[in-house]
This record gives C-alpha cells, structure tokens and sequence, in this order.
C-alpha cells in the first residue's frame, strides 16, 4: 500500500509556507515540527514589521551587531555577498531601512528542505510566498501569468530545483532599483531557475530591480541559472537554457 504524502501549511513571515513530503517516515513528522518551529524563530529574529525584532532595534541603532543572534551577522554577510553578485541591484536596506528578508525568506525555505533530508526524505517540496525548493522528483512548478489572474505563463519540470519569481501582480510596484531609488517597472515578472533557493530567491528580486535586457544578460552569463522574464505587454523573453525545465 502506498503511503500518501504528507503536507502541511503554516503561516509566518507574512506569508505560507507550504510542505509536500512524498516519502513521509515515522520521523517525518517531528521533523516538520522542529522545522516550524524554527520559522516562526526566525521571523521574530529577523521582522521588519515588528519594532522589538533584533533586526528592527539593529536598524534604529539600539543593538549593536555585536550583540545580536549570529543569524543576524551570517544573513547580512550573505546580502552584502548577494550584492556585490548582482552588480548592487540587491540590498538589505529597501526603502531605507534595515530590512534583509530578501535573502532570509529564501534561506528559511532552503534550510527547511535542508532538515526534512537529513530526517530521511528524499522526495520534497517547500514552498514560501511562492518561491519553490524541489528534492528528488520530477516535480512540476507552475509559474503564474502576472497580467491573467489564474493562468500559468509556463509550467518548470524536473529534479532538485529552485524556482523564485519577483513581480509586480500581487504587491504593486514594491521592489526600487537600488541605483535610482525608482520603482522598479521594466518588468511584470522575473522568474528564476537555479539549485538553492536561498540565493535564487534574493537573484531574482536584484534581477528585476535590472529590467528585462541586463536581467537576461546577467542570467545567461551565470551557469547555474535561468530566466524568465515577461514584460509589461505580454511579451515574455528567456535564457536558452530554460527550455530544458519548461513542460511541454
């Protein structure tokens, strides 16, 4: 008899986190446990939106770094890392403000996938404001059409992906060219695939920030990703090598 998967939903860093585990043991469970458990630690670690957040007092100058959760210091080592990739269209300071969720969303996300391995599984998938982390497979992503409420642009197949997109449908014109200050409106959706969630997910937020041309160059150049890219028109333009995860 086959075992069904096991999922699970949990609401927390202003979003859902969602879980499929298709090859769920007796462990399973527990793991999943200490997993949500861990994100609701780091949302409080790392919210913007709450005043007495650790990252929160960081930014108004309260708490020095020194004296902060280790978490704190490593997510913004890999931001300034993150920065500097992308050529300083990512940032931990949006809209002026100390806010590095841009990386950490995607970290969280990776190092659930991460734990629910080494409780045994090998066949997973984890999902936050969807942005996706595949173990084992194939799985299929949907990517959503931004200008066609409920319709699908395209649909990401395969084995151990990460697949994140930025965009404009949901939240408005919400992600600034770090460079201008402007909203960032070249682009309705950017969507990125790559292997580790953590960095594709804070790639793709610097890749809109990049608009359609130098987002796609800069993909193309990195061989560990693909892009989609689709305009405000309708159009959509991608890396060669996206064909290979697109479904038939």
């Amino acid at each position: 008899m086959t075992t069904p998967p096991l999922r699970h939903a949990e609401h927390v860093m202003g979003t859902v986190f969602s879980f499929t585990v298709r090859d769920p043991a007796p462990s399973t469970l527990g793991a999943l446990r200490r997993v949500t458990a861990r994100l609701h630690e780091l949302d409080a670690l790392f919210s913007p939106y709450r005043p007495d957040s650790p990252v929160s007092r960081l930014g108004r100058g309260e708490l020095a770094l020194a004296d902060c959760d280790p978490r704190i210091g490593e997510a913004l080592r890999q931001c300034a890392r993150i920065a500097e990739e992308t050529d300083g269209y990512f940032t931990d300071h949006p809209a002026g403000r100390l806010d590095p969720s841009g990386w950490v969303k995607g970290w969280a996300i990776e190092e659930a996938s991460r734990a629910l391995s080494e409780a045994g599984s090998t066949a997973h998938c984890v999902s936050g404001g969807g942005d996706v982390q595949t173990v084992g497979g194939p799985w299929r992503i949907g990517v959503a059409e931004p200008l066609q409420p409920g319709a699908l642009a395209t649909v990401i197949t395969g084995h151990d992906l990460a697949v994140a997109t930025s965009g404009t449908a949901e939240r408005g014109a919400h992600i600034h060219d770090p460079h201008t200050g402007r909203p960032a409106t070249a682009l309705a959706s950017l969507t990125l695939v790559g292997r580790g969630i953590a960095d594709t997910d804070a790639y793709a937020t610097a890749a809109f920030a990049m608009g359609s041309d130098r987002a796609l160059a800069w993909a193309a150049a990195r061989p560990d990703l693909e892009a989609l890219a689709i305009l405000p028109d309708g159009r959509s333009l991608s890396t060669p090598g996206l064909a290979r995860w697109t479904a038939a």
